[in-house]
């Protein structure tokens, strides 16, 4: 397994001990989750890898009740202490997830784990079922088309697939001007990505409503619960609520 596999696999989704949503009081696991920190001077802060120290406060990964908790006062109630808000939250950690995203395809391409491109997209497809396909929100319909039917007369079904960053913001991340095509190569690592792009469809569209009902309707049934075998190994501070 090369480096940046491992450090995919490193940072992935794991089995955890569940967590409370201090705004529901819902249990779940932390891979549904975000965690936020108090930093030294009482800001509240996003913590989407869940590795920042002291105590931790969990909200579901969903703007409106990340903004309800934001409105509600319930950092101050879960740190007990006061605790400032930034503006913008909910905006704050989609950017962050966002960016976890672009950056983790970036590391599946230097573990040779990302097909990027028509081309090598199509042959890639020709050989085994998509485990992802990732198509930029503004490529053409006829390209993408292409590759979906290609896939469901190969394999009798359209792929799961993603469609929420720009050619432009996928281009960077890869190294490029603009990718428009791209597939995850590895299961493992498309169950990791899958999971955070789970979290960040709690705040934007992951697959354009313009799509096709069918292609929509694909889960990415990767991720999740799905990600790998239990280790009860919990990230961030053990005194998170």
């Amino acid at each position: 397994m090369s480096p940046a596999s491992s450090l995919i696999e490193a940072e992935g989704p794991r089995r955890e001990r569940e967590r409370r949503c201090i705004v529901s009081g819902e249990h779940d696991s932390g891979a549904n989750l975000i965690r936020f920190a108090l930093s030294p001077d009482g800001v509240v802060t996003p913590d989407v890898a869940a590795k920042l120290p002291g105590r931790g406060a969990w909200v579901r990964a969903d703007r409106a009740i990340i903004e309800q908790a934001a409105k509600k006062g319930a950092f101050a109630r879960a740190f007990k202490a006061q605790a400032q808000v930034p503006d913008g939250l909910a905006d704050m950690v989609e950017a962050l997830l966002s960016r976890r995203c672009l950056d983790q395809l970036g590391m599946a391409q230097r573990a040779g784990a990302l097909a990027v491109g028509a081309t090598k997209v199509g042959a890639a497809i020709r050989s085994n079922p998509a485990f992802l396909l990732i198509e930029a929100t503004d490529g053409a319909e006829e390209g993408r088309e292409k590759l979906m039917s290609l896939h469901i007369g190969l394999w009798g079904r359209p792929p799961a697939a993603v469609g929420c960053f720009s050619s432009s913001d996928l281009g960077v991340a890869l190294g490029r001007e603009r990718v428009i095509h791209a597939c995850l190569l590895q299961e493992r690592l498309a169950s990791v990505w899958a999971a955070e792009i789970g979290r960040l469809s709690g705040f934007r569209p992951t697959v354009p409503d313009s799509w096709p009902t069918p292609w929509r309707s694909i889960g990415l049934g990767l991720g999740g619960a799905d990600a790998g075998p239990s280790t009860d190994q919990s990230r961030g501070g053990q005194n998170d609520v």
